[in-house]
């Protein structure tokens, strides 16, 4: 009988940021189906997710796509993104995804996923000198050569991966930081949206395993200096900024995130220490404004050009998620905010 490798994927509860876990399951002519994926239970005791007297937690599987890298040995595998639910099947504390309030998938969301490779054998961006820093940001940005561009191979073979895997990818890029790379992932439902993130995080995560290089996900990993943070933009609309044609609806749904205690709300699950990085210099607004403008990348919230162009119809970027944010989180809060908005 036809045997199927099943990686079940998960969120642990360490915070402020969580982590990615898994394990294999081995089942017997497998169809592939999401509908066909078992509920399966870990040690919620070793993932700060349980006690260790009632450690039972459960993973219900959410998203399902082919493995192409542990299929090329042989066996059928694939890669299942799980929520966590409690021993009792209710959603867990720390399951951002069930707070998603997008039945109708009317939301799509485009997020930008930037990071930083970091070499085990010196704990540092790749491209980086022992000591000190190399020559300042600007020929990095969309780089190509040896001088400029560091881990190719890496983003590549990421990429390829996440091709093969069926995810939505709809670019990638080197950043302004050296070592630093960026993919985007679109998709028509908030949830699927914040799925793919997730498995394209865990896919980076394992190639960097062949190549002794970590993923930092921190928004500020090189502190205190003149160098870029890592952004986790999202892009976002609904029926009405697609369709409305009227720049009213753009703004009535802009301020609708102004008010200090929405602010903070998105802050709150916007990425740890986004501080470091919403700072009103490179890029950002300050972490404790709330602004928005067309073309404005200095803004909390940048209107596209594009949406301009086409008549007021199209999308808004909120700049202000960080690369360690969860998406699921960073979906929630924007549609609650939207929908107070009632247009």
């Amino acid at each position: 009988m036809a045997k199927a490798k099943l990686e079940y994927i998960w969120l642990d509860g360490y915070q402020p940021m969580q982590s990615l876990r898994s394990k294999t399951k081995i089942e017997t002519n497998f169809s592939g189906k999401l509908e066909d994926c078992e509920m399966w239970s870990f040690d919620g005791s070793s993932t700060e997710q349980a006690p260790g007297g009632s450690s039972d937690c459960q993973l219900k599987p959410v998203f399902i796509c082919p493995d192409p890298e542990r299929s090329k040995l042989g066996t059928p595998a694939y890669l299942v993104m799980c929520e966590v639910l409690d021993a009792y099947g209710m959603p867990h504390r720390s399951n951002g995804r069930a707070t998603i309030e997008d039945d109708d998938n009317d939301f799509w969301f485009g997020f930008e996923q930037e990071y930083f490779l970091y070499t085990g054998a010196t704990n540092k961006p790749l491209g980086f000198p022992d000591r000190g820093y190399p020559g300042p940001q600007g020929p990095y940005y969309c780089s190509v050569g040896a001088r400029n561009a560091f881990g190719r191979e890496i983003i590549e073979e990421h990429l390829e991966q996440c091709l093969q895997a069926g995810l939505n990818v709809e670019g990638i890029n080197a950043e302004v930081a050296t070592g630093q790379w960026e993919f985007q992932i679109f998709a028509k439902g908030a949830k699927e949206a914040g799925d793919q993130i997730w498995i394209a995080r865990y896919l980076l995560e394992r190639i960097g395993e062949s190549y002794d290089v970590w993923i930092n996900w921190h928004c500020k990993p090189l502190g205190d200096t003149d160098w870029n943070g890592s952004g986790m933009h999202a892009n976002f609309s609904n029926t009405a900024l697609r369709t409305s044609g009227s720049k009213d609806v753009y703004d009535k749904i802009c301020q609708a995130f102004a008010p200090e205690e929405i602010i903070m709300a998105h802050i709150d699950v916007y990425g740890p220490d986004n501080h470091l990085r919403l700072t009103g210099k490179h890029e950002t607004a300050p972490w404790n404004k709330f602004s928005y403008g067309v073309s404005d990348r200095g803004a909390s919230i940048r209107i596209p050009i594009g949406a301009v162009q086409r008549g007021w119809k199209g999308w808004l970027e909120d700049r202000r998620p960080n690369s360690a944010a969860d998406p699921y989180k960073v979906a929630a809060r924007i549609i609650k905010t939207v929908k107070t908005a009632e247009v």
